[in-house]
């Protein structure tokens, strides 16, 4: 497999987090996303993904872009450890809380809106976290174990983390939000979250590495 990554995207972050808890290995090119005014833009890149986004993954043949959609083929081809419940409800929920962060968080606050948003991007960053944030909250209180949806890591949690960061880059005030961040932590323990950290990739600057 090949996997087109930008260090500092979360999208790219989610499906490098499942690799890593599936164990499968794979190669990695670094896409850019500021410099030459934004790799993914290239008409090399173009023809790869149309929507000139990160990730893109390259395996089995076949080219997939949507973070969501390379870890639900993941999924299906290498089952174990599994990342959605046997249980529809709480295959349902895991679904639910995925969908709060790719859909209603994560797309409003990414680089092409921050862009638009000239001199008021940080407070639109902070504005269109914080509202997620206290609808997470309160959906977390009923579905939590130890991890976003029970005590078995999930497809959930591997959007939870990547938006932390994004909240804590952007300064949010995590004050209000006691479980995500409990479930943060908890996550950011386990090996497959710190390998694919933003601070451990091959093309992270050296000034944000660990």
């Amino acid at each position: 497999p090949v996997l087109y990554s930008y260090f500092r995207s979360s999208c790219s972050w989610r499906v490098r987090i499942a690799l890593a808890l599936k164990g499968i290995s794979y190669d990695l090119v670094p896409v850019n996303l500021i410099k030459d005014g934004g790799q993914q833009f290239s008409a090399e890149f173009k023809a790869l993904n149309p929507m000139q986004q990160v990730p893109a993954l390259k395996i089995d043949g076949i080219t997939l872009s949507q973070s969501l959609a390379i870890i639900n083929y993941l999924e299906e081809t290498h089952p174990n450890p599994r990342l959605l419940p046997q249980d529809p409800k709480k295959r349902a929920q895991v679904r639910m809380i995925a969908d709060h962060i790719v859909s209603g968080i994560q797309p409003l606050q990414n680089l092409s809106v921050l862009k638009q948003m000239g001199d008021k991007k940080m407070d639109w960053a902070q504005n269109c976290i914080t509202s997620g944030f206290q609808a997470l909250e309160q959906i977390l209180q009923h579905t939590a174990g130890h991890y976003c949806v029970g005590d078995e890591v999930s497809m959930a949690d591997l959007c939870l983390v990547p938006q932390v960061a994004n909240a804590e880059r952007f300064k949010v005030d995590m004050g209000p939000y006691p479980t995500i961040c409990r479930i943060n932590k908890a996550l950011l323990e386990l090996e497959a979250f710190k390998i694919s950290h933003p601070s451990r990739q091959p093309d992270t600057p050296a000034e944000l590495r660990a």
